[in-house]
């Protein structure tokens, strides 16, 4: 069939026009919907959406962050009645208290509606134990150790370290401190780490209560400076014959 050139030439200009523009249209429509979809898909507020961009937080960077690695593992060694674990505790102290409770091997830490996280606990041999309240006056990560007088007269190990042993997985304060004070005075007793899973659950420290590193290291999260702490009174202790308190004993300290 014969075709006009003029016709032919409107046609292929309406095409050259008309299709782009449509095409064009059809995209700012669709591009539109997707950002209207994109934008719905937001976290909620107690859950904020993950940055878009950067390095983002891993186990790997939170062990990095650490002097030293802290043996998670640890808590296999342990009784499970003494691994972390919250649980019901009933007592008239006020929720953020810590209450160690010396014949049963246990650190509870209050929270609201009658619970506690429980923590297995190693507590101060016969002669070194002690009980009452005091508050947490310093915190420290993987902390300087430095044996009293006494200990290092007694004992050849401890008179290595006489000007102070620093932080380290050897060190006996373990990966974190909790530093005891009634007052401002010290009481030269710490809640502290210790990488000897097999001390947990039984009398064998100064008198210091000493937990899992795993377990400290939630411990020190949980609990901020002027925590109150309550140490109860040995029914043991007292059935035998009533053994020091506070400033008796010299546990070793950090500074």
């Amino acid at each position: 069939m014969f075709r006009n050139p003029t016709q032919m030439n409107r046609r292929s200009l309406l095409r050259s026009v008309l299709l782009p523009a449509l095409a064009g249209a059809a995209a700012i429509v669709a591009g539109g919907r997707n950002a209207r979809a994109t934008s719905d898909i937001t976290a909620p507020a107690d859950h904020p959406a993950a940055p878009l961009a950067g390095p983002q937080p891993s186990l790997a960077a939170d062990s990095e962050a650490e002097l030293f690695p802290i043996a998670y593992d640890d808590v296999r060694k342990v009784s499970r009645r003494f691994r972390r674990k919250e649980v019901a505790y009933e007592t008239s102290e006020a929720p953020g208290t810590i209450i160690v409770d010396v014949d049963a091997r246990q650190l509870y830490l209050t929270l609201p509606g009658g619970r506690a996280q429980r923590y297995g606990i190693g507590v101060g041999k016969q002669g070194f134990e002690w009980s009452g309240a005091a508050v947490i006056r310093r915190k420290a990560k993987w902390p300087r150790w430095v044996p009293p007088k006494e200990m290092v007269a007694r004992d050849h190990l401890a008179a290595q370290w006489a000007n102070g042993m620093p932080g380290g997985l050897d060190n006996p304060l373990g990966a974190r401190a909790l530093y005891l004070y009634q007052g401002e005075v010290d009481t030269l007793y710490r809640i502290h780490g210790t990488s000897q899973p097999q001390s947990i659950g039984k009398a064998v420290s100064s008198g210091c209560i000493r937990l899992l590193n795993a377990d400290v290291a939630d411990l020190f999260e949980r609990v901020p400076i002027g925590t109150k702490v309550v140490v109860l009174p040995s029914a043991r202790r007292f059935a035998a014959q009533e053994g020091p308190r506070f400033g008796r004993s010299q546990p070793g300290r950090d500074r």
